[in-house]
């Protein structure tokens, strides 16, 4: 198993051969949806099973994967119903939106725009921009002539020049609304300018059912103790350990290392044949299987509960809110 993102120096082009080349059983990865999509009919010619704690684009349900493809994070179907829903919600009714013109941006978009037009709302610009691009002063200026009432920002990294220049032109923090991709907490972050304010604007991301404090304590111990810096950002954290946790129970349950073997028992391990008892740890999990019985497991990412798509069918979106610190909390709770 391993964990790899290299879409900006293409390294999956070359480290997914190398995989295959090793035989491994499964790869968990990649965060983005569109490197995903650059590898994955490569991993599913070579039998591996491709398993993504982040990928959310709306095309992987349907995707020709062999039962290869599998993700503890929820499409965009539901992200978008989520983000809709909260921006009418807050009363927002003539609505900007700037977004990345890739399946992760148009497939968001696209949700967020059915959701919020359906409740009554008004869509008054819509901006898109291409992966690699770097100057956004035609976007900016056109969603700002607009006069909306709230921005929505589907964007990577580009909201480091993006949220400022907003800012700068005068428009409220807190009529911004951000997704996982740009979620970031600003007031720990060395990128962000300081004394950018973005106190009061909002954002979604899959995250658990609650907030996993405890869970997350636990990692960043571990992850100082391997001589890294603190922790800030546990974006898909959730959805990550439970990846790794679900494909060592389904090889464990198929006893085997074989990649169609693990898949074959991967909705299984889920809860998503209906079947099976609780457990919400690998060893309270493995205990039942090695007793003869069918383990249901439910992680910190939520029940996930796979449908035969290898989608989650049971995930939540967290509702977020920056502070005065430009850290975000979670509000939904």
């Amino acid at each position: 198993m391993w964990n790899w993102d290299g879409y900006a120096n293409k390294a999956y082009a070359t480290t997914i051969q190398k995989l295959i080349s090793e035989g491994v059983s499964a790869a968990i990865g990649a965060a983005s949806s569109g490197v995903t999509k650059l590898f994955l009919d490569d991993a599913v010619a070579a039998g591996i099973v491709t398993f993504s704690p982040a990928n959310t684009s709306l095309d992987f349900t349907a995707w020709d994967d062999n039962n290869l493809y599998w993700r503890t994070a929820p499409s965009d179907t539901l992200q978008g119903e989520v983000l809709g829903n909260l921006v009418a919600e807050d009363g927002k009714s003539n609505v900007a939106v700037i977004y990345q013109n890739d399946s992760y941006g148009t497939g968001l978009n696209t949700v967020f725009q059915d959701t919020f037009t359906g409740s009554g709302g008004t869509i008054v610009s819509e901006q898109s921009y291409n992966t690699g691009d770097t100057t956004f002063d035609a976007q900016i200026s056109s969603t700002l002539a607009s006069n909306p009432d709230a921005i929505v920002l589907i964007t990577f990294d580009e909201i480091y020049t993006i949220g400022p220049a907003l800012l700068a032109a005068g428009y409220p923090a807190d009529q911004l609304y951000l997704v996982d991709g740009n979620l970031k907490n600003f007031g720990s972050d060395a990128k962000w300018p300081a004394g950018v304010s973005m106190e009061g604007a909002k954002g979604t991301t899959p995250a658990g059912p609650a907030t996993p404090e405890d869970f997350q304590g636990l990692l960043n111990d571990w992850w100082v103790g391997e001589g890294n810096a603190e922790l800030t950002d546990f974006s898909y954290a959730n959805e990550s350990y439970d990846a790794v946790i679900l494909l060592a129970l389904a090889s464990l349950a198929a006893n085997s290392t074989d990649p169609a073997d693990i898949a074959a028992s991967l909705q299984e391990v889920s809860g998503g044949t209906g079947e099976g008892e609780k457990c919400t740890e690998f060893k309270e999990c493995a205990d039942i299987i090695l007793g003869g019985g069918t383990a249901d497991y439910d992680g910190y990412s939520g029940p996930i509960t796979f449908d035969e798509n290898g989608d989650p069918t049971e995930a939540t979106v967290g509702v977020f809110q920056y502070g005065a610190d430009n850290l975000y909390t979670r509000i939904d709770l």
